[in-house]
C-alpha cells in the first residue's frame, strides 16, 4: 500500500528538522489499512500506525493516554537501563513532568563522553546507575504519542488555570528548546478538533499542524482490496472489482465500513449495487454525529412552477458542472426571499437535477467552549472526503455568525464567522462543494459572506405577483391531488383570489380544498370558493412587502425579479 499523504508529511518535516512536534487532528480515530513490515494484522488505529511503522526506527516510543497512563510502546530493554526502578505516573502532570525528566535525562547522557565520569551536574539527574553507563554519548531516536490531548490539554474554560498552562507549556518546549531540537525527538500530539486542544499547543508555530483527512476513493479500493478476504460472504458481488463500493462510500470513515461489513459477514448478506446509496447516506450521518443529514433529491427543476429565469441559470451552471469545466461554476447561491417561498423546496429539485448528494448543517451550535467550532471542523473534514455534493444552510442569517458578535456568546459567533468564511472561500472547493444558503432575511448576514468568491450568485424567490399567477400556482398543486380546475379562474372563484400567494400558502390551501372535496363531496370549484372566502395571509402585508423589498435588492440579476416587483420595489430606491 502507499502511506497516506499525511505521513509522508511528518517524515518530510522531520528529516528536514523543520520540525519535530507534530499536531494530529481530523479523522484520528478512524480505522486504517497498516503496512506489510509493521508485523499487524491489516488493519488498526492511527496509533498502531504511528508505532508500527512511522516510528519503526525508533529506539524508544512512549505514549500517553488519560485513562491508561503512561506506557513504554518500544524500546523496553533501554527505558529499563535508563529508569530500571521507576513506577510510571498515571496522573497528567507528574506524567509529563516525569517525561521532562526522561528527555533531559536522554540530552545530558548524549552529551557525556563514553569515558568520562559522569557527574550529577553533567546528566542533571544525579549520578546515573551502572546499566546506563554504556549509554552515554549515544543521540537515542525517541518519540512521545499523547493520545487524546485535547482531554489531558484541553482549552481552558478559565484562562488563569496555571496548572493546565504549565504543563502545556513544558510539552510545548520539547519543540522550542535547542538541546531537545538537537535530539531525535518526535512529539504526536492527537486530537479530533484543533479547537478543542489548549492554545499553546494548538497554535505553537513550531510545531506542524497535520490532519487526518477521511479516506479517499484510492485508500478504500486499498481497504476493501483487503476486507475481501476477511468478508468474502458480504463483499461476494464486488470480489472482482473493489472500486464500485470505494467509489459510491466515499465520505464515510473505514471503521463504519468495517462495521457494515462484520454484521454483513455474519448475516450472510451481500451487499448489493443497489445498497451502496443508501449505506453511505446512514454511515455519513452516524459518523456525523447527528451534526448533518442528507436531502433525498426525489424532484427535479421540472417540479418548480414557475421561476423560469432561474431554472435556465441553475441548468447552466449543472451542465458546466457535469462537463468538467468549473472556471465559470459559482462557489455558491444564496435563495433569499419572504417566507414560505419554497427556498428549502427548490435545494431539492436542484439536487435532483444535479444528481450529487445534498448535506444539510444542522444545528452544530453547543454551550461548552470549544464545541462549536469543534463540531464545525468535522463537519468540514466530511464534505471534503463526500466529493461533489450541494451544502445546504437554512436560516443561514441566523447559522453564519457575525463579525462583531460582542461578548454574550463568548465570541463563539465571530469564530463560526471567521471558520465559515474561511471554508466557503476556499478555491479548492470549487466544482467539489456547492454553498447554498437560504435566508428571509439576507439582509442580516454578514456583507463578506454574500460577496462573489464566497456567493457569486443571489437569487431571490417570490410569491404570486398577481391573482392569475396565485391562481395558477393552486391549480398546478391540486392537480398532483387530481382534482382539475380551468385554465382560467371561474368568475365565482376570481374575487376571492388574494395577492402575494407563496407556495408553502398555495399547499396549504390545496390541501384543505382536497380535505372539502374527500369529506363534503363537493367539486373543486366549490371547495376552492369555501376555502378562498375566509382565507387570510398567514404572513403579515407588510412583513411580506418588506422581505420582497430586501429580496429585490439581493438579487445579483435583476432577469430574476418579476418586471411588476421591480417597479414596485426598485433595487436603488
Amino acid at each position: 500500500m502507499t502511506p497516506p499523504r499525511w505521513s509522508e508529511t511528518i517524515r518530510t518535516h522531520y528529516l528536514s528538522g523543520a520540525a519535530n512536534q507534530f499536531v494530529l487532528h481530523g479523522n484520528v480515530h478512524d480505522r486504517m489499512l497498516l503496512p506489510e513490515d509493521d508485523g499487524k494484522n491489516g488493519i488498526g488505529n492511527l496509533a498502531d500506525f504511528l508505532v508500527g511503522h512511522q516510528l519503526r526506527k525508533f529506539d524508544l516510543v512512549l505514549s500517553y493516554e488519560l485513562g491508561a497512563g503512561l506506557r513504554v510502546e518500544r524500546g523496553n530493554e533501554l527505558f529499563r537501563r535508563l529508569r530500571p526502578a521507576d513506577d510510571l505516573p498515571g496522573e497528567p502532570a507528574k506524567a509529563v513532568a516525569y517525561l521532562d525528566y526522561v528527555l533531559r535525562f536522554l540530552v545530558n547522557l548524549r552529551n557525556l563522553k563514553p569515558d568520562a565520569p559522569p557527574t550529577p551536574e553533567a546528566t542533571g539527574a544525579g549520578v546515573i546507575g551502572e546499566e546506563a553507563k554504556p549509554l552515554a554519548g549515544r543521540n537515542f531516536h525517541v518519540a512521545f504519542v499523547l493520545k487524546g490531548a485535547d482531554l489531558v490539554f484541553p482549552r481552558a474554560q478559565n484562562p488563569l488555570n496555571y496548572q493546565l498552562s504549565s504543563i502545556a507549556s513544558v510539552v510545548r518546549a520539547w519543540s522550542r528548546e535547542t538541546h531537545f531540537l538537537e535530539q531525535n525527538l518526535a512529539v504526536f500530539l492527537i486530537t479530533e478538533n484543533l479547537n478543542d486542544l489548549h492554545p499553546l499547543l494548538a497554535t505553537n508555530p513550531r510545531a506542524s499542524l497535520v490532519e487526518i483527512e477521511m479516506p479517499d476513493a484510492a485508500e478504500l479500493r486499498d481497504a476493501f482490496g483487503h476486507f475481501a478476504t476477511r468478508f468474502p460472504k458480504a463483499l461476494a458481488r464486488f470480489s472482482d472489482d473493489p472500486s464500485l463500493p470505494a467509489e459510491r462510500l466515499a465520505g464515510a470513515t473505514l471503521g463504519s465500513i468495517e462495521s457494515l461489513l462484520k454484521t454483513r459477514e455474519y448475516a450472510g448478506d451481500a451487499l448489493a449495487e443497489s445498497d451502496l446509496a443508501d449505506l453511505k447516506k446512514d454511515l455519513v450521518e452516524k459518523d456525523a454525529q447527528g451534526l448533518i443529514e442528507f436531502l433525498e433529491p426525489s424532484r427535479t427543476l421540472d417540479d418548480v412552477i414557475g421561476s423560469d429565469a432561474v431554472k435556465t441559470w441553475m441548468r447552466q451552471d449543472i451542465a458546466l458542472w457535469q462537463q468538467g469545466d468549473l472556471e465559470a461554476m459559482p462557489m455558491g447561491y444564496l435563495l433569499c426571499g419572504p417566507v414560505g417561498t419554497g427556498k428549502t423546496y427548490l435545494v431539492e429539485c436542484l439536487a435532483g437535477e444535479a444528481g450529487v448528494p445534498v448535506v444539510k448543517m444542522k444545528n452544530f451550535r453547543d454551550k461548552w467552549v470549544g464545541s462549536t467550532e469543534g463540531n464545525l471542523e468535522k463537519i468540514f473534514a466530511l464534505l471534503h472526503a463526500l466529493g461533489r455534493c450541494i451544502v445546504f444552510i437554512d436560516e443561514a442569517d441566523q447559522a453564519l455568525g457575525s463579525r462583531d458578535a460582542g461578548s454574550g456568546d463568548s465570541g463563539v459567533s465571530g469564530r463560526v464567522y471567521s471558520m465559515m468564511a474561511e471554508e466557503m472561500s476556499n478555491t479548492r472547493n470549487r466544482g467539489r462543494i456547492l454553498w447554498i444558503l437560504a435566508s428571509s432575511r439576507p439582509d442580516l448576514i454578514e456583507v463578506d459572506l454574500k460577496r462573489p468568491g464566497r456567493i457569486d450568485v443571489k437569487i431571490p424567490l417570490f410569491p404570486s405577483h398577481d391573482r392569475h399567477e396565485g391562481y395558477r400556482l393552486i391549480r398546478a398543486l391540486l392537480k398532483r391531488h387530481d382534482l382539475a380546475l380551468p385554465d382560467e379562474a371561474p368568475p365565482e372563484v376570481r374575487e376571492f383570489l388574494p395577492e402575494l400567494v407563496t407556495p408553502g400558502a398555495a399547499e396549504s390551501i390545496a390541501i384543505k380544498v382536497y380535505r372539502l372535496v374527500k369529506t363534503r363531496k363537493v367539486d373543486a370549484i366549490e371547495a376552492l370558493r369555501d376555502c378562498l372566502d375566509d382565507y387570510q395571509n398567514p404572513v403579515p402585508r407588510d412583513v411580506m412587502e418588506f422581505q420582497i423589498a430586501i429580496a429585490v435588492r439581493e438579487a445579483s440579476d435583476l432577469d430574476f425579479v418579476p418586471s411588476t416587483f421591480r417597479e414596485q420595489f426598485p433595487s436603488h430606491g
